[in-house]
């Protein structure tokens, strides 16, 4: 048999979650036909056929999580490990003008880490699993050798009954936890706030846009926010044109869409741009380069509730800035107790990146912009 790997789908993913296969054993099979649908963190993405020939094992079924470089499927006869065809992956969104990514499919073999573990108990060990209803994948073998024993089998089940059936993550939000722990483990983060007076707006003011637009100004002020910085290599790249991220809250997660070229742009054009993205997003049919290159972050955690947060940021990222909910509020003006409309702001910055005094004059520019009428 010739193994057909999963091939990097020009996101840098390192998996994917197959959604539904469109062959099956037996088939036979054109060249840039079909094959599977598979879900990453970004996109839903149809994989064709990188040769002719008949369809001999799948390695997965519709749920499985699979990763870039693993078996995906077989075809009959002997093949090189070492070969490689060229064929075109085209994103689930057909017709609505989406590019398709022209990669490198690789025909090789390998053993599926997803079913390693598992592959660490014996025959009678799984099929009691499997009458439990356990996954082998959850259980850490106490046998020798990492062995996953009966005794494991039942431990687990048992721990199943009593706390119920776990979820889980696929997607968007396996993505999230994985970018989570990365920032976690990674960026040094500390969190200033302060609050910008927009007494002065009008009711028919673009919250979201002025603050896309104050990010931009706040950015040319102060450019080492606007960076990619390397934690590895300590390095760090400032950055010319502003690419703003714009966390989106959806049912199936975060997405993160990104904003390009903001501080070049009309508020009329970048309101368009948004609605498009988040459109997009709403259909999953945002094509994966539009979820990349942000150079900086707004959550617009506002217009739900909360004031002020620590927004996460997202290596290469810098900063990311929160935007509370805005509230009326009793300050001085002219010498005198006045309501006023007040905007809360948070910024996250890594620290070892850019400075106190860099983030300060940033959030500074930022709550001037917003201030001005």
């Amino acid at each position: 048999m010739k193994n057909f790997k999963l091939p990097d789908l020009g996101e840098g993913l390192p998996e994917a979650e197959i959604v539904e296969w469109h062959v099956k054993v037996g088939d036979v099979v054109d060249v840039d036909q079909v094959l599977v649908s598979v879900e990453t963190a970004k996109a839903i993405v149809e994989v064709p056929s990188p040769e002719a020939g008949t369809i001999a094992k799948l390695y997965g079924d519709p749920g499985d999580i699979i990763h870039t470089g693993e078996p995906l499927l077989a075809f009959e006869g002997e093949g090189d490990d070492t070969g490689t065809v060229v064929g075109e992956l085209k994103t689930s969104d057909k017709g609505n003008g989406a590019e398709s990514t022209r990669d490198q499919f690789i025909i090789g073999a390998a053993v599926s880490s997803r079913r390693a573990r598992a592959n660490r108990a014996t025959p009678g060990v799984r099929a009691l699993a499997e009458r439990l209803g356990v996954s082998l994948e959850s259980i850490k073998g106490s046998g020798p050798g990492g062995l996953i024993t009966n005794d494991d089998v039942h431990k687990q089940a048992s721990h199943q009954k009593q706390l119920g059936e776990a979820e889980m993550l696929r997607g968007p939000r396996r993505t999230m936890a994985k970018n989570m722990a990365l920032s976690h483990a990674q960026v040094v983060p500390v969190s200033i706030y302060e609050d910008a007076d927009i007494g002065d707006w009008n009711e028919s003011t673009d919250i979201t846009m002025r603050l896309v637009q104050a990010i931009a100004l706040a950015c040319e002020a102060v450019p080492q926010l606007n960076a990619w910085f390397d934690g590895d290599n300590l390095s760090r790249r400032l950055l010319d044109k502003v690419h703003v991220g714009i966390a989106v809250d959806t049912s199936e997660g975060l997405f993160v869409p990104v904003l390009r070229d903001v501080n070049h742009r009309s508020q009329q054009d970048l309101r368009q741009g948004l609605e498009n993205l988040r459109e997009a997003v709403a259909t999953r049919k945002i094509p994966p380069r539009e979820m990349q290159g942000a150079t900086i972050t707004l959550s617009n955690f506002g217009t739900m509730t909360g004031q002020y947060a620590n927004p996460i940021v997202t290596p290469p990222q810098v900063a990311i800035v929160g935007a509370g909910r805005i509230r009326e509020k009793v300050v001085p003006r002219g010498g005198k107790p006045t309501v006023r409309r007040i905007l809360p702001l948070s910024l996250t910055f890594d620290h070892r990146a850019a400075t106190g005094g860099e983030a300060s004059r940033f959030l500074g520019a930022m709550v001037e912009a917003l201030m001005a009428k």
